[in-house]
């Protein structure tokens, strides 16, 4: 029990003992915590002072601003007041000087009114002696005014007429002064800078050999080899009395190469009978078929054209067997075709387009059957066939104006063409076609009335018309050199151009005694 107690004693004492301590500790703790309040307290009376002085200061600078906005506003209304009294002012004046002015004009449209009645009846004075005057003039004349006047108008029509015709001369030639210098600048530098053979290259339809006995093996037994000759070729043998000659004849110039071809490789091996001739006829075809192929492969390669349709190109092979007016269609075509791309790149156009058309424009004279066409217009169609491009096709329908030119390289390739086909030693040309062009150019000369004499020189380049100075007047005979000018360009077919010069002439002769 003893220890019971002892123990009982000593836990109470421990638990007294731990009171107390709590109490001694919330005391001290109560202490500092009034502190801590204290010290808050006063540190919460300095922030509230300085942010009531900050609230203050703040509000005296938003007081301040607010009473210079207010000033600022009253300044405004001040000279907005001011402008308004000004401007009242001003128009005041105005409306002033405005009634001052109608005034003025109330004035001085009464004078007009007054002066606007004098001049009325002066009018109606002035027409009365008109009236007179004109009646006096028609009974002395004899004619009536509505007559003058027809008269007068007839006159001066005319008068109108020849000035008209001066002056659209006058039009022209200054025109053709400034265009033909450019022109003739850009096609003397195309033909400068084209190189072309002078030489006429013409289908060879005489074949040679070495002795006359060779013309009895080559007409064979009864003329049987001539015969299976021209039956396999399509082309007259004609052997005559000319010596060491054969005439090979035949429309068709790849034909008559063919026959030539064969003709030679039968002479060189020398058995000639009819199944022979029939086998080098055959293989040369086609040898002559490929040779077309690869000329029109190597024409197109020298000029730098590609992307031409197969049949495009053995065209262009079959115009070395062909010539017009005998120029060599294919040595034509190239020219056409280097003048076309020299003309082009002066002015500035597609080079490779007009160079291709160029070299296509007489594709219509090689076909391989012969339809009513014109070849220009045979060509087009070709063209568009194998697929050629509008500005290509255009330009070869164009060339001889069949059609309308719808691009420019379509008066590029028919000037070009002209220039090749005009050049000398070119072409040449059948005398009677010759002969009839001169009359007809004489005849035309000779249609218009007051000509006297008309000459066609210079090989047709040129037409001389001689007028009776006493009929025809210097602006009459500049009308009728004109007028020659346009019948021929619309009526004739020429190569080149053609000078009209119409001659006026007065003389004046006296015998001395």
């Amino acid at each position: 029990m003893d220890i019971v107690s002892i123990v009982i004693g000593l836990l109470v004492g421990v638990s007294v003992g731990v009171i107390i301590a709590i109490a001694i500790i919330k005391k001290s703790n109560e202490k500092k915590a009034n502190a801590i309040v204290e010290e808050a307290k006063a540190e919460a009376e300095v922030i509230k002072k300085d942010k009531i002085l900050q609230a203050k200061e703040k509000f005296l600078s938003l007081k301040e601003e607010h009473e210079k906005v207010i000033a600022s506003r009253e300044r405004k209304v001040v000279d907005a007041e001011n402008r308004v009294k000004q401007k009242e002012t001003s128009l005041n004046n105005k409306l002033h000087e405005n009634n001052k002015k109608d005034k003025d004009l109330r004035v001085l449209k009464e004078n007009f009114d007054k002066k606007l009645e004098v001049v009325d009846s002066r009018q109606v004075e002035l027409d009365k002696n008109l009236r007179k005057q004109v009646e006096m003039l028609e009974k002395t004349a004899g004619l009536s005014a509505d007559e003058a006047k027809s008269q007068m108008v007839e006159v001066l029509k005319e008068e109108a007429k020849t000035d008209a015709m001066a002056h659209i001369k006058d039009t022209i030639e200054e025109a053709k002064i400034n265009a033909n210098m450019e022109a003739r600048k850009i096609v003397i530098q195309s033909i400068q800078r084209v190189a072309t053979e002078q030489a006429v290259e013409n289908s060879v339809s005489i074949f040679n050999i070495e002795s006359d006995d060779m013309k009895g093996r080559i007409i064979g037994r009864e003329g049987r080899n001539i015969r299976a000759l021209e039956a396999a070729t399509g082309v007259e043998v004609v052997v005559d009395d000319t010596p060491e000659a054969i005439i090979l004849s035949c429309f068709d110039p790849v034909r008559r190469e063919t026959a030539r071809l064969a003709l030679h490789q039968l002479v060189s091996d020398g058995r000639i009978h009819p199944a022979r001739i029939e086998e080098v006829v055959r293989k040369t075809k086609k040898s002559l078929e490929d040779e077309i192929v690869d000329i029109g492969k190597k024409t197109c390669i020298d000029l730098g054209i590609h992307g031409l349709h197969p049949e495009l190109l053995r065209m262009v092979g079959r115009m070395k067997y062909r010539s017009s007016y005998g120029q060599n269609l294919l040595q034509h075509s190239r020219e056409v075709a280097n003048l076309c791309a020299t003309m082009a790149a002066e002015l500035g156009l597609n080079v490779k387009m007009a160079k291709r058309a160029g070299l296509l424009h007489d594709i219509g004279k090689v076909p391989d059957d012969e339809p009513e066409l014109p070849h220009a217009l045979l060509g087009m169609k070709l063209a568009e066939k194998y697929k050629e491009k509008p500005e290509v096709c255009n330009a070869i329908g164009a060339h001889h104006d069949e059609i309308e030119m719808a691009y420019l390289i379509s008066p590029i390739v028919q000037i070009c063409d002209s220039i090749s086909g005009a050049r000398p030693g070119a072409r040449r040309e059948v005398v009677e076609s010759y002969i009839n062009r001169i009359k007809e150019l004489e005849t035309l000369g000779m249609s218009h009335n007051g000509v006297e004499k008309a000459y066609a020189i210079q090989a047709g380049r040129e037409l001389r018309v001689i007028v009776e100075s006493e009929k025809i007047s210097d602006l009459e005979a500049d009308k009728i050199s004109f007028e020659i000018a346009q019948k021929i360009q619309s009526d004739m077919t020429y190569p080149g151009q053609v000078k009209v010069t119409v001659i006026r002439e007065k003389r004046a002769v006296n015998i001395a005694k």
